[in-house]
């Protein structure tokens, strides 16, 4: 990869001392970057990727360049800046054989801002907090695997997406049944109703359903009541119904 873009760069220098110099000059800054990146110097990574970028903002190099920086912002917890980074570069470059990595990248990030300290480190369970980024990181997710299911980031952004389904669809299930203290009823179901349709598939879908259940029963709806409760006893053995 460094060899093909020196030779690009060799190209327009037309024999020029001062020239050939620089572009010995540009090919060890990108190794030495690289080389932060090895030993998760990403700061230092990130520093010459966008010197390097300010100096070459339109080459072949510079795209490069892009996704290096993506992932080195993603690495050192600039979140915000690597889904700034991976946007740009998916707008400017919506053909590019990469365009997969970028977007798991831009995944990763919208993933990691989603999960708070106490999540990561201690598995605190947080699923009465509001998902902030993990819708957004489903969809990323589900479109990168549904565009690209060939591709090497395919499988992880599955095994991300079972984690982040599991999670919305247990938030909803819990302002599901902060409706249901209040006799809120419709207001209940929806919620239900959207962890059941949305996130299919979800491991909380029987607690959906008893919502459902109970949600019609507080309506009046005994007939639907019944019917989701058949659903109920259908796909989920009796220890697998969550309780209130």
């Amino acid at each position: 990869m460094i060899l093909s873009v020196v030779a690009l760069l060799f190209a327009g220098c037309g024999g020029n001392e001062e020239e050939f110099d620089l572009t010995k000059n540009i090919r060890e800054a990108y190794v030495e970057a690289q080389e932060a990146v090895e030993v998760a110097n990403y700061r230092k990574a990130i520093g010459i990727f966008e010197a390097l970028q300010a100096r070459f903002p339109f080459s072949e190099f510079a795209t490069q360049i892009q996704l290096e920086l993506t992932y080195s912002y993603y690495k050192d917890g600039r979140t915000e800046q690597a889904i700034d980074a991976a946007d740009t570069f998916l707008r400017e470059n919506p053909t590019h054989p990469r365009v997969d990595y970028a977007t798991y990248i831009k995944g990763l990030a919208y993933f990691e801002q989603g999960q708070t300290f106490l999540e990561r480190v201690f598995r605190k369970d947080i699923s009465r907090r509001p998902p902030r980024d993990g819708e957004l990181a489903f969809s990323i997710f589900s479109r990168l695997v549904e565009r690209y299911p060939a591709s090497p980031y395919a499988a992880d952004s599955q095994q991300r997406m079972v984690y982040l389904r599991n999670r919305l669809a247990a938030y909803e299930n819990a302002v599901a049944w902060f409706y249901m203290e209040r006799d809120a009823y419709v207001a209940a179901l929806n919620r239900a109703k959207t962890a059941i349709e949305v996130y299919h598939g979800a491991d909380s879908g029987a607690e959906s359903l008893q919502i459902m259940i109970e949600a019609y029963e507080g309506l009046g709806m005994t007939d639907l009541a019944n019917d989701t409760r058949r659903i109920l006893q259908k796909n989920f053995s009796d220890d697998s119904v969550a309780q209130n």
